[in-house]
């Protein structure tokens, strides 16, 4: 084994993630350890450390492990990623801004919908109603 490889654990230790995170990127592909002849562990090198870096910082960015994979073979093939990396940052920041609006239209439904339950109160199911607080919402959207 040479001095500059790493196991798992210093890899894991050197770049500041678990020994599972790892093993999950490479299950995924996106890291390809050689083996040490003599024990048949897996071994990784200085680049790797660079490479599980890059990793995380996608991730951070809210790329996938999909889309990093690209990004990642894209790279390795002597082509520059970046065009890739902005349309998809493009069409997360549209999908995200989507989302934002659903969750911010659901909070104040949620909002209007405990106001209108504090004035009223707790009742059985019977048969028609199973929650009367759920269906009084829905009875009163249905009004508007």
């Amino acid at each position: 084994m040479n001095t500059a490889d790493m196991t798992v654990g210093e890899l894991a230790k050197r770049s500041k993630v678990t020994t599972e995170t790892i093993r999950h990127y490479t299950d995924k592909g996106l890291l390809w350890p050689k083996r040490n002849p003599a024990n048949g562990y897996k071994i990784f090198q200085e680049a790797d450390v660079v490479r599980v870096r890059f990793i995380c910082q996608a991730k951070q960015l809210g790329f996938s492990l999909s889309e990093v994979g690209q990004i990642l073979f894209h790279a390795d093939q002597g082509n520059s990623p970046c065009s890739d990396v902005r349309d998809i940052v493009q069409t997360r920041i549209k999908e995200n801004r989507l989302r934002l609006d659903e969750l911010l239209a659901l909070q104040t439904r949620m909002e209007g919908a405990l106001d209108q339950w504090r004035a009223m109160p707790d009742q059985l199911p019977d048969g028609d109603s199973i929650c009367h607080l759920i269906e009084s919402v829905a009875k009163s959207e249905d009004k508007t």
